[in-house]
């Protein structure tokens, strides 16, 4: 099995002494405090709009989690333009999508990284529904399934405003993480991206203000 990492994304594993790092420890810090009152075991990172920078982002919390000794699973839940087995340069022809469908199982799927303690599920092969296959008895399923198997479970997934997906894998995490890309998000896309996720009682733990110069 092919275990390498981008050397272009995560500097959390490559440069973990750099103070880009340390920002991403902080940001791991910063989730812990903000639910002391609650368990935190499935956390989404989303934007409001594309190339905002939350693939980055979510996976080098990961590294910043796993680094911290938990067991973490990093779940591409963006069944439409997924990102994560390249930036872990991993193969994608098996992945939620075909677990979801029943065509693999849990073991057979979920991958090892080159990072200690850090597994990844890649989205698998483009769905025709992808929609459907997220709000499905399925998805809530798996979830409670490897919930009882990791520490964390971080999920990528698509933009607010660019389809229903990420809304409604929301209402299924403990909390939800907006990344914000500075000189880009609008101030009326991250109000109606937020609009959409209170609908559905989404926690929202915070937000991470990127590409700052």
């Amino acid at each position: 099995m092919r275990r390498s990492i981008n050397e272009n994304s995560l500097i959390v594993s490559l440069k973990p002494k750099s103070p880009i790092s340390e920002e991403y420890r902080l940001l791991r810090t910063k989730i812990q405090f903000s639910s002391k009152d609650q368990e935190l075991k499935t956390v989404m990172v989303t934007s409001s709009q594309a190339g905002e920078g939350k693939s980055t982002t979510i996976s080098n919390l990961a590294v910043a989690y796993a680094q911290e000794g938990k067991k973490v699973l990093l779940i591409d839940a963006n069944l439409r333009k997924p990102s994560l087995h390249r930036i872990f340069s991993q193969m994608n022809h098996q992945g939620l999508s075909t677990l979801l469908t029943g065509h693999t199982s849990v073991e057979d799927t979920i991958q090892a990284t080159a990072v200690s303690h850090l597994s990844l599920l890649t989205s698998g092969p483009l769905s025709a529904n992808p929609s459907e296959l997220i709000d499905s008895p399925a998805m809530k399923e798996l979830l409670e399934l490897l919930k009882q198997q990791y520490d964390l479970i971080l999920m990528d997934t698509s933009s607010v405003l660019a389809v229903s997906d990420s809304v409604i894998i929301s209402a299924l995490c403990d909390g939800v993480v907006m990344v914000v890309a500075a000189g880009r998000a609008k101030k009326d896309h991250l109000k109606k991206a937020k609009e959409q996720l209170d609908h559905v009682n989404a926690r929202m733990l915070g937000i991470v203000l990127n590409r700052v110069v």
